[in-house]
């Protein structure tokens, strides 16, 4: 080690005997459309340890009336690992943060309890709903109000397919209503509002115009508050238990692909990302919305961040498609995992041509390799063949198309935003995906370097530290950089996250086309 690593390595070590006397132990909840975790941060010889505590399934189920989500099988498990944590940690836990996924809500009643199971953002009441309030106001309007992708599953489309009956039934994001049933006040926290289609991009306040057009209560929404902010104290029968007599509430980046981001500890600002999961979240952090004729064209996404930055991004179908493909092959009898497929993959041919992976078609579920297979052979290429080299070959597919659509969005962030990037992030499930990493390195030209599988419930944390740390304003919630150096101490990496994880080399951009021959936007 070298004088100035040393140097560096006190000084971090300085930093976080510092900044960790207090050891507060706490539980951060990670909601996910597969499964549900919860993890317990607690202390050890001044050490900062992350324990997955209790994961549960997850999955929107259709019976008869809808794709909904079992809302009291989430409550459920999510009570279970809190009794669990609160078994280990008998010191006592200092708050509870809850994240998940964005855009879908529960209509609250009487007491606050939920008239019915929440709808999934893959019911096909959307694509209705939506051409709806696009009657009502464009696409462009909207664009111009708050910045946000246009896409079938926000929450504004959503909340058009209830009926007329329901529009004054308050509602609430999945998150905040679990915070909200532990104890919390009915709020709506600014990252995951900004995923609603609801929120202006310059006063970030829920809009009138858009809430009038599309035929909205605005009373029904709920108070807006930043990131970080305490809203309240734990209560109900949890509270009982000796290790939470105490505990506070504390709204975090209530979008897990906030707190993933929040979760980075980078350095500098040439940097962009992949949250990768079920969706790919790719794009870059800038210090104020972007919302110009290109970026409406492209389609990007002004998404909120932490310490009142941009998150510009797109939605990229993720790994929902391979999961897909495999739930079909095991009704046929083939019994896959995610695992064995990626290294299956690695040993075919490399595709002659790509899908478009963002193809509406392809976002919807039931019998994916049909799907597939049914976009290939509209852009004149041969559909692949069932049989005992199928699922293989599919995956290869998936993955190089995956890549290339990474490779694509990044090259137009770089053109929209000006920004010109050397590193890409690649946190959640889909940072083990050692085939697709190298491919998007290919792709992209840039260096990789994959982070936690857990992102979200670092930043999840890091979000809870800053706060009872202090570093809290009214204007933005937590500052951006207290909760990086959070990030930073529980990566246990000395600032620059640099030895985050692998490390992949870099290689020459390619040129990737659609199969139609156009190049990917």
């Amino acid at each position: 080690m070298n004088e100035v690593s040393r140097d560096r390595d006190h000084a971090f070590g300085d930093k976080l005997a510092a900044k960790v006397r207090k050891k507060p132990v706490l539980v951060a909840v990670d909601l996910g459309a597969e499964s549900c975790r919860v993890s317990l941060l607690r202390w050890i010889e001044g050490q900062p340890e992350i324990c997955l505590i209790h994961r549960f399934a997850n999955s929107a189920r259709d019976q008869g009336n809808g794709l909904r989500w079992d809302i009291a099988a989430i409550e459920a498990g999510v009570e279970e690992g809190l009794r669990a944590c609160a078994q280990l940690a008998p010191e006592g836990i200092a708050a509870i943060g809850v994240d998940g996924w964005a855009v879908d809500y529960v209509r609250l009643g009487p007491g606050g309890h939920p008239v019915a199971n929440p709808f999934c953002y893959r019911d096909e009441r959307n694509v209705e709903s939506q051409n709806l309030v696009h009657g009502k106001i464009s696409a462009q309007r909207l664009y111009e109000l708050t910045g946000v992708q246009i896409l079938t599953l926000n929450t504004l489309y959503q909340l058009r397919a209830d009926g007329d009956a329901e529009q004054n039934l308050p509602w609430i994001n999945l998150p905040e209503f679990l915070l909200h049933r532990l104890g919390g006040r009915r709020v709506s926290e600014y990252t995951n509002a900004t995923h609603t289609q609801l929120l202006g991009v310059g006063d970030h306040a829920w809009s009138p115009e858009i809430f009038r057009a599309a035929g909205l209560d605005l009373n029904a929404a709920s108070p807006l508050v930043n990131p970080g902010t305490d809203i309240g104290q734990l209560q109900g029968p949890l509270a009982s238990l000796p290790a939470f007599h105490n505990t506070r509430l504390i709204a975090p980046a209530c979008h897990d692909t906030a707190s993933a981001i929040a979760g980075i500890p980078a350095q500098g600002d040439d940097w962009a990302f992949i949250s990768s999961g079920t969706w790919s979240l790719v794009g870059c952090v800038l210090d104020s919305a972007c919302i110009s004729e290109a970026a409406r064209q492209k389609n990007f996404s002004n998404e909120g961040g932490v310490g009142g930055r941009i998150y510009f991004l797109k939605n990229v179908n993720g790994m929902w498609l391979l999961r897909q493909c495999i739930e079909q092959w095991r009704s046929q009898g083939q019994t896959w995992t995610v695992e064995q497929l990626v290294d299956a993959s690695a040993n075919v041919d490399a595709p002659e041509g790509l899908l478009d992976v963002d193809d509406p078609d392809l976002l919807l579920p039931g019998d994916m390799p049909a799907r597939i297979n049914a976009q290939l052979k509209h852009s004149d290429q041969a559909a692949i063949p069932e049989g005992v080299g199928m699922a293989p070959k599919m995956t290869s597919l998936i993955l190089h198309s995956l890549a290339a659509r990474y490779a694509a969005v990044l090259q137009n962030a770089t053109s929209i935003s000006g920004k010109t990037f050397k590193r890409l992030y690649i946190v959640g499930g889909g940072s083990k995906n050692g085939v697709l990493n190298q491919l998007t390195a290919r792709a992209t030209g840039l260096q990789v370097l994959t982070g936690s599988t857990e992102s979200a419930t670092v930043g999840n944390f890091a979000i809870q530290l800053a706060a009872l740390e202090g570093r809290y304003t009214n204007d933005v919630g937590v500052a951006a950089n207290a909760v990086a150096e959070w990030a930073a101490i529980l990566a246990n990496q000395p600032g620059d996250a640099q030895a985050l994880g692998d490390t992949i080399p870099v290689h020459r951009v390619q040129e990737i086309q659609r199969p139609n021959g156009k190049a990917l936007a």
